[in-house]
């Protein structure tokens, strides 16, 4: 007569016995559904090269060689990859990057709702330039302004009906996320309506570049306009005058306008304005040329190459050297417009004044 202890033991066994039977089973499963695949791939690839040989049979030809497997397989490798050109090409033609006059269309420029998005590069602890651009010549949402839209519509969609033109201040998020400083953003933003908040870009000096092609990103996203700019927050902009600059220039598909400049290459790590990457620049260590970085404009398919190639565009030391440095090698008119030159004084016909 066995013990209870015994009973106990020949219980697990079982147990075991039939734990262990059923992991083989798992596997002699998992084993011929992997197999069955292999050999319905391998049997796919046997129709084919079948049924080439009968083509060539009924042709009067010799058997499909060694020579021409490799060929048939190279053919087919070299549609599918002309398959994924032509699903690149239509996705380019739906971003814009193919020519927009067209035969039929007469050479007339397509209509777009906005003429220019301007974004205005802030930082935490500016909120006293903010308040000095909203009162000079950037359009504001106050309470009683929210109120009369009911009747007359605040001035930011003012701006937007009659000239075609956005304005946005542009900020990134603070490299401890969540704390004080993001939320008195938050909090401004909610009041004002009128900040572009970064939420995957670093708020901080060196990540300047970076933050400037996250904008870009994100405008030409949101919004479908002729133009964008960008312009620091130390900066007064005639907007009137902007916009006339600008419209001049429609027929410019590939635009890059800006008081252009060059500049010397400091390669001291000592220097103020150092440049890490100075070798780059020959040996005459001179920028090339690019639009100064307190205001400029990039036509849509520029930013729209911007977006596309956001993870490969190298960045500079100097956010504005940064900015020229995409359009190098492009087919891009570069304008030298001495209008977009800021002097701390209003000259005639300037379009900004530096602060």
């Amino acid at each position: 007569m066995r013990s209870r202890g015994s009973q106990n033991r020949l219980s697990g066994d079982s147990f075991g016995s039939r734990v262990s039977a059923l992991m083989l089973a798992m596997i002699a499963t998992m084993a011929t559904v992997y197999v069955a695949g292999r050999l319905w791939q391998d049997a796919e690839s046997r129709a084919y090269f079948i049924e080439e040989l009968e083509k060539r049979t009924g042709q009067g030809q010799s058997a499909v060689s060694v020579d021409d497997t490799l060929k048939v397989t190279a053919c087919r490798e070299q549609q599918k990859k002309l398959s994924v050109l032509e699903m690149e090409l239509a996705a380019a033609r739906q971003e814009g990057f193919v020519p927009k006059r067209l035969p039929g269309n007469h050479g007339k420029h397509p209509t777009k709702k906005e003429l220019l998005v301007v974004g205005v590069m802030t930082t935490f602890g500016r909120k006293k330039n903010q308040e000095a651009i909203r009162k000079a010549w950037m359009p504001t949402e106050t309470l009683s302004e929210l109120i009369d839209t009911l009747f007359v519509g605040t001035p930011m969609r003012k701006l937007v009906d009659k000239k075609g033109i956005i304005v946005r201040f542009v900020i990134g998020r603070s490299a401890n996320r969540g704390d004080s400083l993001d939320k008195e953003i938050e909090t401004e933003s909610s009041l004002t309506n009128d900040f572009i908040i970064l939420d995957n870009q670093v708020e901080a000096p060196e990540e300047k570049a970076n933050k400037i092609k996250s904008f870009f990103i994100y405008a030409v996203s949101n919004w479908d306009a002729e133009f964008y700019a960008k312009v620091n927050d130390d900066v007064y902009v005639n907007l009137d005058a902007l916009g006339g600059v600008l419209t001049s220039h429609l027929d410019k598909p590939r635009v890059y306008i800006g008081c252009m400049k060059s500049g010397q290459v400091f390669s001291e790590p000592t220097h103020k304005w150092h440049e890490p990457d100075w070798w780059k620049f020959g040996d005459g260590k001179s920028y090339f040329r690019h639009a100064s970085g307190e205001v400029y404009v990039i036509s849509k398919a520029l930013v729209q190459f911007i977006s596309i190639n956001r993870f490969i565009l190298r960045t500079y030391a100097h956010d504005d050297v940064s900015i020229g440095s995409w359009f190098i090698g492009l087919d891009v008119e570069h304008l030298d417009e001495t209008k977009f030159c800021c002097s701390s004084r209003w000259s005639p016909g300037a379009i900004c004044a530096a602060v």
